[in-house]
This record gives structure tokens, C-alpha cells and sequence, in this order.
């Protein structure tokens, strides 16, 4: 008896102290966000892809990353902050960036590579996609943004 009535007194004291410490638990901003409202940009949250075929839907993805522009550049991107340049350079235009004229000559072998970008950037919500012949053609027109 003795050892039940200890076991409540102990089950109501934990109760108790649990009740105390949670009613004076204030909710903080995570310092992400709270860097981000003070500085006051707009979100621009991407995750990158590159797969193999001719619509994303179906490719098979062989490198995916992430890329943080509102923050200077961070993510798993290889090079972030010149991907974040290179796109704020165009205002967020995917087009502008993998379509860029190049000089590289390439074969006109059909083996087709798909880029993907989803997220969101400066607060809109992004959904791109755009498919290179090939190999050659991806790196010949692909900027920063999709050279990882």
C-alpha cells in the first residue's frame, strides 16, 4: 500500500511540475525565420533536378539538390550563391538560364536530359522544367543554376 500511494504522489507531482512548465513555454522564430522577416525578403526555396528522358514525369532523377537563395546561397548546391546570382540576374526566369546561347558545338544525338525546379522563389510558387537533346546540350546552356 505504501508503494502505491508513493507511486501516485509521484505520478501527481510530475503531472503537477509538467502542467507549471508548459503553460510558461512561450513559442520563439526559429532563427531562420526570424533572419529572414527582419531582412525581408521573399522566400526562394528550390530542390534541382536532373534526370535521364524527355518529360520529368517519367525520367529517371540522377542528381537532385536543394538551394536556398534567401539566405546569400546555401543548400546542397555547389555553388549556391553563383546559382542565387545567376537567377536573381533574370528575375527568377528559368527560360532565361537554360536557354542561354552557347558556343559549344554537340552532336545531334538524341539522348534526353530533363532539369526540374520546384519551390518556391521570391514567394511564388515555381514549377519549371525544360529537356536538352543531350549531354553536351545541358552543359552548353545550363548556367550555374543545373551544373551540379
Amino acid at each position: 500500500m505504501r508503494y502505491i500511494s508513493g507511486g501516485i504522489a509521484l505520478g501527481a507531482a510530475l503531472a503537477i511540475g509538467g502542467l507549471a512548465t508548459a503553460a510558461t513555454a512561450v513559442p520563439t522564430a526559429t532563427p531562420a525565420a526570424a533572419a529572414t522577416s527582419v531582412r525581408g525578403y521573399a522566400p526562394s526555396e528550390l530542390v534541382l533536378t536532373v534526370g535521364y528522358g524527355d518529360k520529368a514525369a517519367t525520367a529517371s532523377i540522377q542528381r537532385a539538390v536543394t538551394l536556398g537563395c534567401s539566405s546569400g546561397g546555401v543548400g546542397s548546391h555547389p555553388d549556391a550563391a553563383g546559382a542565387c546570382h545567376e537567377l536573381r540576374a533574370v528575375g527568377g526566369k528559368f527560360d532565361k538560364v537554360t536557354k542561354a546561347p552557347s558556343n559549344r558545338a554537340c552532336t545531334k544525338e538524341w539522348k534526353p536530359i530533363t532539369v526540374t525546379a520546384q519551390g518556391v522563389w521570391e514567394g511564388r510558387r515555381v514549377s519549371y522544367e525544360h529537356t536538352f537533346a543531350n549531354a553536351c546540350a545541358l552543359t552548353g546552356g545550363q548556367g550555374k543554376v543545373f551544373a551540379f
